[in-house]
């Protein structure tokens, strides 16, 4: 099967620009909340126009938040875009990561670019969560309280960061004037300074390209910019996120029911209903592992792969085209190969092993992002609860392993699929009568499968 290019290059090179336009603008929206969002903990008396919370004590950042959506005119539309828009750009980063890992996109020359998107979607996921925290609700509260017990959880220095973190007593009146100043200029900044990076590496190295396809990109960026900021401001316009006025404002002794986070941060909350209760003793000092291992080890682990798989495969290359199959040293030339300029990618299908491992990771965590609603879950279908969450903890287990060996599978069989085509051309469904009075069908070369690497 062709492949589907514009001006040279393949579909999927279009979430880079799509995360880009998306940050685009979620700039231009959150300068104007910031004219009118009040960073500010001091509890104030709720009259705005949402009647049903008049007279309510809230904080004043919940109170800004309420004027944004119902006292300033397009400040709802403007809200809601700003959020959307927060979670297409991380999606687009993830799609992007997962591109250049299914395609070999991370080798020399651009490693450097595989890290700015690494650490893009670390940012990402930072301003998001911080973004989610400043309107004071009952939801953000939630997050609060998870942040609270993940840094309470860190062995010796989880004392001394909680102070600093939020200044006292949770939740405090600190926490929400600092993360503003992070969400609104800390992060922005190195996300802005990381894509001006991203865009001279890539005028650096140049451009990737699939196998037959010619160098370059598409002349499509104010179609790309137009259909990103068009379908965002539609999604703000028809698509209800994060009504706070149901909500209502934040408890720490309460929690909004059926309270989910933001796609990107589900796997850690489906890790902490998955983990068991488990506590060690190290030197007299007990570990609460149900907190720590889902909360800081899972993903911290999960970005150490991430950022050092292009130098893992390297070095098992490397040691590969050292030794033949009887674990003999080669010669140099095989190793001169493995270390050159890759601008061709790779099929996906080409690369057994590497697209199983991305099956596996994206099974992963699917599962403990689907486990993040394992009570909403046991609710519609009449189960346990309990029963709903051992099945998770088994499928966590035993599903990427089985996802990794069936795409392997797959990839394999692909393969022999393209070379048999290589070899005797693609089925033309016509049927022509030999001299001998014999029948055959005929075939023609594919030269989309005969210029792909196998």
């Amino acid at each position: 099967m062709r492949q589907q290019v514009f001006g040279g290059s393949h579909w999927s090179f279009l979430f880079g620009e799509i995360a880009a336009y998306s940050f685009a603008v979620l700039a231009v929206t959150g300068l104007f909340l910031m004219l009118f969002f009040d960073p500010d903990m001091s509890r104030v008396t709720y009259d705005g126009g949402y009647a049903p919370l008049h007279g309510v004590q809230v904080s004043a950042a919940f109170d800004s938040a309420m004027r944004i959506s119902f006292d300033v005119t397009g400040g709802l539309v403007i809200r809601q875009v700003h959020h959307w828009a927060a979670l297409i750009f991380a999606a687009a980063i993830v799609l992007q990561l997962l591109r250049m890992f299914l395609t070999g996109a991370f080798r020399r020359p651009r490693r450097s670019q595989w890290m700015t998107w690494v650490t893009l979607l670390a940012l990402a996921m930072a301003a998001g969560e911080t973004g989610k925290i400043l309107p004071d609700d009952l939801l953000s509260g939630g997050s609060l309280w998870l942040i609270n017990s993940i840094v309470l959880s860190i062995p010796v220095v989880g004392t001394y960061l909680h102070q600093l973190l939020f200044g006292g007593a949770f939740p405090g009146e600190d926490i929400v004037p600092r993360l503003y100043w992070a969400h609104v200029l800390v992060l922005p900044l190195l996300v802005a300074g990381l894509l001006a990076l991203r865009a001279r590496l890539v005028r650096r190295h140049g451009h990737t390209r699939f196998p037959g396809a010619v160098g370059g990109r598409p002349a499509t960026r104010t179609l790309v910019a137009g259909a990103t900021v068009g379908v965002l401001v539609m999604m703000g316009v028809l698509v209800q996120i994060t009504p706070i006025w149901l909500y209502g404002p934040a408890n720490p002794g309460q929690t909004a029911a059926g309270a989910v986070p933001d796609w990107y941060m589900g796997f850690i909350d489906g890790a902490l209903r998955l983990m068991p209760a488990w506590e060690v003793t190290v030197f007299g000092h007990t570990l609460s592992l149900v907190v720590l291992v889902p909360g800081l080890v899972v993903p911290g682990a999960f970005f150490t792969v991430l950022a050092l798989y292009p130098l893992i495969e390297e070095r098992v290359l490397t040691y590969r085209a050292r030794r033949d199959a009887n674990g003999r040293p080669m010669n140099k030339e095989r190793l001169a190969r493995v270390r050159t300029r890759h601008d061709v990618l790779d099929r996906p299908r080409a690369t057994p092993v590497r697209t199983g491992l991305a099956a596996a990771g994206v099974t992963f965590y699917g599962l403990l992002w689907a486990s993040a609603a394992n009570d909403q879950i046991a609710h519609v279908f009449h189960l346990s609860l309990e029963s709903v969450t051992n099945a998770f903890r088994v499928a966590v287990l035993v599903g990427p392993i089985v996802a990794f060996v069936i795409t392997r599978w797959l990839c394999l069989g692909l393969q022999a699929r393209d070379r048999d085509v290589a070899a005797h051309g693609v089925e033309t469904g016509v049927v022509v009568r030999t001299p001998e009075g014999g029948y055959h069908e005929t075939h023609r070369p594919d030269e989309a499968v005969r210029s792909s690497p196998r």
